[in-house]
């Protein structure tokens, strides 16, 4: 792992930031620490929090659930990890660039009666969820997850708009996504995740569900431990550095936390498998899983948040995303911010 903290369950944010300012003097000890901790306590579907101040663990909350180094599922934050599997594979030539058309990596994969414009799809667009193609998630979940053949299922979707239009979230995107990565190494995003991500970072890279044809699913039920995450979320903060050497391509992680489309759920930005928005001034980059899986790097605050949740199905519009975002929002940010000032 790149972060080590120096003790666990630690509640006190001033450390780290002492760290950052040598000499400068401390607050009172565990003031900022105790609030947030009270707060994330009082959330009850939080099962994890941790933050890291450049690259300094400073708070790291068993709430309840599993241990912080056993993997649990971040659901849909593997998108995120997908996309940076692609930025690798740019980087490698396995896959050409971003434009180049998924029809020319995924050859006799793409059904005959497939529409026409699918032969426009780009890679670019599957990981900015601009393929256009109608979601396999929600409520089509089920019966694209039950198909014989995933990627033939997805291929065959009709069109909500046209590629590189307006964002339609969707796993079935994000798989075709492992598909071209598994066609164009030879091997399975499996072991290109344990290659690419989980030896450099040392990491922990479970196995996951696979289509009937034996490709990884893209874009879901993927296992990491919360300090797993932390480790995939300092990449990103760090421009696709750790312990000194380049995982991810120069100017990846720009491309991946710029803007390309808008969430028709949130309004939020999305990029390559990251959304973005303004928090008390600061822009802040998410990855987001279902039940409350989230991922936050806020740059110009050198943060880095994990937050894992209960996973079991819950109704829409039950307060608990809302309620995370509003521990980094009211709470998490503005003792990092006072803290720095």
């Amino acid at each position: 792992m790149l972060l080590t903290p120096r003790r666990t369950l630690l509640a006190l944010l001033p450390p780290a930031l002492a760290l950052a300012r040598p000499g400068r003097a401390l607050p009172p000890p565990g003031l900022a620490g105790e609030a947030i901790r009270q707060r994330a306590e009082a959330i009850p579907r939080l099962h994890a929090l941790i933050v890291a101040r450049a690259g300094e663990v400073v708070l790291a909350e068993r709430l309840r659930g599993p241990a912080l180094d056993r993997p649990v599922n971040v659901k849909s934050v593997s998108k995120a990890v997908m996309t940076a599997l692609a930025g690798i594979a740019i980087g490698k030539s396995v896959l050409q660039g971003t434009e180049q058309k998924l029809v020319d990596v995924l050859g006799n994969l793409v059904p005959a009666e497939a529409d026409p414009r699918v032969g426009e799809i780009t890679i670019g667009h599957l990981l900015s969820m601009q393929a256009g193609l109608a979601s396999t998630s929600g409520v089509n979940y089920g019966a694209w997850v039950n198909s014989p053949n995933w990627v033939r299922h997805i291929l065959t979707r009709p069109f909500e708009t046209e590629p590189g239009g307006w964002m339609v979230y969707s796993t079935g995107t994000s798989h075709l996504l492992s598909a071209a990565l598994t066609v164009a190494s030879g091997e399975s995003t499996l072991s290109l995740a344990r290659s690419w991500l989980g030896r450099p970072l040392n990491i922990t890279i479970p196995a996951w569900d696979r289509d009937p044809q034996g490709i990884y699913l893209g874009g879901n039920n993927m296992a990491l431990s919360p300090r797993a995450l932390l480790a995939f979320g300092e990449l990103y903060r760090n421009d696709g550095m750790a312990g000194g050497e380049r995982i991810l391509p120069e100017g990846w992680v720009a491309q991946s936390w710029q803007e390309r489309t808008i969430s028709n759920w949130t309004g939020d930005g999305y990029g390559y498998g990251w959304f973005g928005r303004e928090v008390r001034g600061h822009p802040v980059r998410f990855a987001w899983g279902y039940g409350g899986q989230m991922l936050f790097v806020v740059p110009d605050l050198a943060l880095t948040v994990v937050m894992t949740s209960d996973p079991s199905p819950r109704p829409r519009g039950d307060g608990h995303l809302d309620a995370l975002h509003g521990l980094l929002g009211e709470v998490i940010l503005p003792a990092a911010a006072g803290i720095g000032q």
